[in-house]
């Protein structure tokens, strides 16, 4: 073939006619994968706004794909507006640059995600950001803490490894009657637990719900389930307060691949199921520790005893009947047996494997250190080694079988 041929042989594929035709539907969206978005005219070009959905104008801004999860995230949580960011951390971070500035003030939960504290500890500091911790366990203590230099404080619920859960409904009122906002680290809840945005579960229609301002929520935990996606999303009501965030987050030049939207859209109908079953195998677990003489305590906010118990009971039996609780508990393994004791327990697990992270199919272990992750230690925590369990999708006798080894052979009874 000449030169002359194979050009316009390539032009004639790159400008196709063909049109599939319309009306195509099926149970998995498509996928649209765009940097350049094409405008029929300069005018259309010049007319398009990316800021409110109506329109598409390129990749960063949404295409047909990120609108779908977007919305059906909103959905999810019962929020207005919804945006897609690169990884839950990535939530965070867009959270707090697109609200704080130099001179402002950031308050934290003591058991606040480890990444968060990093960040406040970190860049945010170097911004000239500082930052408080708060006690999880006593509104009182957020009510101090709040000064007029506060503009945003963190909730969790529970608290990241240690699994307190605090009053939210106060905290948030808290929040509400001195002005600053709330941001919520909903990866737990995931939009099931509790609704986020109405937290009262019953507001009168003559007033507005209690609600968080923003819903952060790591989508690599359960809307994703596989283990393979990271993703994040920023959640709010408030068009204002959504636009800030928006503009932040066009300005950071933040963007997800359309074929990990695509991963999390395909798992979003079985999420629920998931959810169920992994919080039932995980309360099967709990118990099973709960006799055994090496947990000093069992971290489940399900159960009662655990730090927050009655808050859980308040808070989502009340708005989903049966009170659902996810996959994730911790135990207090008793102090008599040193770290190194701890961590091979850990190495012998077999069906439990060691990583980071929840909310897929295979379970996980992780021992931590608590006493360098918080300020002081909790009057409400026991001491000892804390050990985190994430449910997957195994077997609970399976998983029980697999603890049982293991804490023979290297947490035996004296």
């Amino acid at each position: 073939m000449k030169n002359a041929d194979l050009s316009k042989l390539m032009t004639g594929l790159i400008h196709h006619p063909y049109t599939p035709p319309a009306g195509f539907d099926a149970p998995q969206p498509g996928v649209f994968k765009a940097s350049t978005v094409y405008f029929p005219t300069v005018a259309d070009m010049r007319q398009r706004e990316w800021k409110d959905k109506s329109a598409y104008t390129y990749g960063l801004h949404g295409t047909p794909t990120t609108y779908l999860l977007e919305e059906r995230l909103c959905t999810l949580e019962g929020g207005a507006q919804c945006l897609l960011v690169p990884s839950g951390l990535a939530a965070l971070a867009t959270v707090a640059l697109a609200l704080l500035q130099s001179g402002d003030e950031l308050l934290l939960p003591d058991n606040a995600y480890g990444p968060n504290k990093a960040l406040a500890e970190g860049q945010l500091r170097g911004y000239g950001i500082t930052h408080q911790v708060y006690d999880p366990m006593d509104p009182d203590d957020l009510a101090r803490k709040i000064s007029p230099r506060t503009r945003l404080v963190w909730l969790e619920a529970p608290g990241s490894v240690s699994m307190e859960f605090p009053d939210l409904p106060a905290m948030v009122r808290i929040c509400k009657t001195q002005g600053v906002l709330c941001a919520l680290d909903n990866t737990w809840g995931a939009g099931l637990a509790f609704k986020p945005f109405d937290l009262s579960g019953h507001a009168p229609s003559a007033e507005p719900a209690l609600a968080v301002d923003i819903s952060a929520h790591a989508l690599t935990k359960y809307p994703s389930g596989g283990g393979d996606v990271l993703m994040g999303s920023i959640i709010t009501q408030d068009p204002a307060l959504h636009l800030k965030l928006k503009l932040c987050h066009m300005r950071l030049g933040l963007g997800v691949g359309a074929n990990d939207v695509e991963a999390v859209l395909r798992a979003l109908p079985s999420m629920g199921l998931r959810y169920v079953a992994q919080d039932l195998t995980a309360r099967t677990l709990a118990a099973w520790w709960q006799a055994q003489p090496q947990c000093a305590q069992l971290l489940h906010p399900a159960f009662e005893g655990a730090p927050g118990h009655g808050h859980w009971q308040a808070l989502c039996e009340t708005q989903t009947g049966q009170g659902l609780a996810a996959g994730l508990f911790s135990v207090m393994i008793d102090a008599r047996y040193p770290q190194a004791q701890v961590d091979a327990f850990c190495d012998a697990l077999k069906l439990f494997k060691i990583g980071y992270s929840w909310g897929g199919p295979v379970s996980l272990v992780v021992p931590y250190a608590l006493g360098d992750m918080r300020q002081v230690w909790p009057e409400h925590l026991k001491r000892g080694t804390l050990v985190r369990f994430s449910t997957g999708l195994e077997s609970a006798e399976d998983l029980i079988l697999d603890l049982n080894q293991a804490l023979h052979a290297h947490l035996p009874l004296p």
